[in-house]
């Protein structure tokens, strides 16, 4: 008897075991991916603020806004760049008529997204609030609740310091 009695205590050890990891490596797998969908979503427009060596700077005044851009014209700042009677610039709580924005143009388009600190910090708004879902997931799935206070006290700085700034 004590023999089948320690087989099924280790084949149930077995697939507690087995179970925990596929719990781990699912709930980990989740995280990653909200993750790198928040970086994807945030390197869409960061690019072209962070990495500004070549590309057109310069100013737009918001002369007209629709219902999700804005346009206006553009004057340049870098040398290199030429001025535009109408660039369109993607309309948001920070964008108003009549206001002029810093902004870099897209290569190939007309169109352009702010540039300086609250534009960087505006362009990775998306990683902010992956980095608050993916916290949730980390301290639910994972069990790992100091790496998701972290993760949402970055995420929740993150959020703050782009609405102050812009």
């Amino acid at each position: 008897m004590p023999a089948t009695t320690a087989a099924r205590k280790g084949s149930r050890q077995t697939s507690a075991a087995a179970l925990r990891f596929g719990r781990l490596a699912a709930m980990g797998a989740v995280a990653l991916v909200i993750l790198v969908a928040g970086v994807w979503a945030s390197w869409g427009s960061a690019q072209y603020v962070m990495l500004t060596k070549g590309r057109e700077q310069g100013t737009v005044e918001v002369a007209r806004c629709a219902a999700e851009e804005c346009s206006g014209p553009y004057t340049p700042v870098s040398h290199g760049s030429t001025a535009r009677a109408r660039v369109v610039i993607h309309q948001s709580v920070a964008v108003k008529k009549g206001q002029a924005y810093a902004v870099v143009v897209k290569p190939g388009t007309d169109e352009v997204v702010r540039s300086g600190p609250s534009g960087v910090l505006y362009s990775w708004v998306p990683l902010g609030g992956a980095l608050l879902l993916a916290s949730v997931v980390v301290a639910g799935g994972l069990r790992r609740t100091r790496l998701a206070w972290v993760m949402a006290g970055s995420g929740v700085v993150l959020l703050t310091a782009a609405f102050v700034t812009v």
